[in-house]
């Protein structure tokens, strides 16, 4: 690490007290300013200052925390206050929102110019002075990016130049996408590593503070029956599944520039493999975790057009909803998918031979993210043509873990039926909130726990497995298929897995549905 200041300490504590049993609020208590930028724009509306809010109604924040609000809206306070709040729960505690907002501060400056930068600077030091916090003792600068890609090198040039404070501790959150490609992203990671060091990079990828996904661990290494299964013996095949049932919503502009494979499969989905394939870390240390899951990347081949199928919304059989190309802010004619649907293979001891498909589309027939473990058949079965056992991990909407499993029907039959054994979060643990993505990330950064952030060595992976088959898409302008708005997705997706990995589906006549 080349730099050596006070601001390089990650005051990281140990991942297994954190988030096992202890309470998280009594591990830092070290005066901190978030500077939100980007503070006039959706995410942070719609994400960032409602899980903020979130932190500070259960006490989680450091007790002398300041927040600050920075874009190039201008704003008055009152503007400001609508706007931190308008996403907030309409039942949310009118007095608790007044004490929030007490925290917070707002201002407007443009993202290229040392004075306005130099103007924030001030406004920091006047409210931690303000706050009577001693600026020779221990603090935490943390400066969230809100903001599109386009301006994240600017952004940390003039944090860096004019607002970094050398006596302490400084984090830079950042939001995806991590580049556009292998070589973007590369030379997006040695701009902003040329300012900030690794240790006080937070690339947020928000599927990682997701409970179901920060369960796997503990579903895996805390079961001996888990993790004595959880190998190319037992597994025919495993896939990762996310739907959405809407499409861009005027929004395709956007989105055609990243497509379905960019925006959800190179970050989301391939994070979630590699904490489902990785090996038993040394330790539950963060830097431990982050190289188990960069060992599985490193062991997935670049994926091919031949082991992809692509696809495209068009106009819903009633003709209610519209089809991808009726959007007008989308190009004419685009070929960007909205669809796909990859199989790969994690080229390693325990996982050798398992295909893994990860799928992922816009405008299908529900939202539902989950991960299907499919068992091989039993050897030498006293029961023939029984369907496979199945392990499914439901992230959203209803968290829950079912295993699918063969039972005699009750009564005098000898039939026998696929049932399932069922925690679903829900019915189990009906007194506890489940925390939102985004505050459980924004803790973790306070608390300096890189466990759920990527590294910029697991990204440059992520990125080498996509690059080749985003550039043969673009370049060839490969077509994607047509689905209707509100399917299942393209023609020929079912076979497609079939063929490729031997999944066999369980039968139209079992269908697990969350307990109301």
């Amino acid at each position: 690490m080349s730099k050596t200041s006070k601001s390089s300490k990650s005051s990281t504590t140990s991942f297994s007290t954190m988030n096992y049993g202890i309470d998280r609020a009594a591990k830092n208590d070290i005066p901190s300013t978030i500077v939100v930028f980007g503070a006039s724009g959706d995410l942070a509306k719609k994400k960032t200052f409602p899980a903020l809010f979130h932190l500070f109604g259960q006490n989680l924040l450091p007790k002398r925390t300041r927040i600050i609000g920075y874009a190039r809206t201008e704003m008055s306070e009152e503007e400001f206050r609508k706007r931190v709040t308008s996403k907030f729960a309409p039942e949310a505690d009118k007095g608790l929102v007044k004490k929030f907002l007490d925290l917070c501060e707002y201002v407007s400056g443009k993202y290229d110019v040392d004075a306005d930068f130099q103007n924030l600077r001030k406004e920091i030091d006047r409210l931690e002075k303000d706050a009577g916090i001693d600026t020779d003792a221990e603090r935490i600068h943390v400066y969230y990016m809100a903001l599109p890609p386009s301006v994240f090198v600017s952004v940390a040039t003039q944090i860096k130049k004019n607002v970094y404070d050398e006596s302490c501790i400084n984090r830079l959150v950042i939001e995806k996408p991590f580049g556009h490609d292998l070589e973007s992203s590369r030379e997006l990671s040695k701009d902003i590593g040329a300012l900030f060091d690794e240790v006080e990079v937070f690339r947020i990828d928000h599927y990682l503070g997701k409970e179901m996904v920060k369960n796997i661990l503990s579903l895996r290494f805390a079961n001996v029956f888990y993790e004595a299964v959880w190998n190319r013996h037992f597994i025919s095949n495993i896939q990762i599944t996310f739907k959405e049932p809407f499409g861009t919503e005027g929004r395709g502009g956007y989105f055609d520039e990243f497509g379905i494979i960019r925006d959800v499969m190179q970050n989301h989905l391939l994070q979630v493999l590699s904490i489902v394939a990785m090996n038993q870390p040394k330790s539950l240390d963060p830097e431990d975790i982050r190289d188990c899951k960069t060992e599985v990347l490193r062991n997935i081949k670049s994926i091919k057009l031949e082991d992809t199928l692509l696809g495209q919304y068009v106009a819903s059989a009633d003709g209610s909803k519209p089809g991808y190309l009726d959007d007008e802010t989308v190009p004419k004619g685009s070929t960007t998918p909205t669809f796909a649907q990859c199989v790969l293979e994690v080229n390693n001891d325990r996982w050798h031979g398992v295909p893994w498909v990860i799928k992922a589309g816009k405008a299908l027939n529900e939202a539902r993210m989950l991960i299907r473990i499919q068992f091989k058949d039993m050897p030498n079965s006293l029961f023939p043509n029984l369907a496979r056992n199945e392990l499914v991990i439901q992230v959203s909407p209803k968290e829950s873990v079912y295993i699918k499993t063969i039972v005699k029907e009750p009564g005098l039959s000898t039939n026998l039926a696929m049932s399932e054994l069922d925690l679903t979060y829900k019915t189990r643990y009906h007194d506890i909130k489940i925390p939102d993505a985004y505050a459980t990330l924004i803790l973790d950064v306070l608390n300096g726990d890189y466990s759920n952030f990527v590294r910029s060595d697991e990204l440059d992976e992520a990125w080498r497995i996509f690059t080749p088959l985003l550039h043969q898409i673009e370049n060839d302008h490969v077509k994607p298929k047509p689905y209707e708005y509100g399917s299942r997705g393209p023609e020929g997706m079912y076979e497609f897995v079939e063929e490729r990995t031997g999944y066999k589906r369980t039968g139209l006549e079992y269908h697990w549905e969350a307990p109301k």
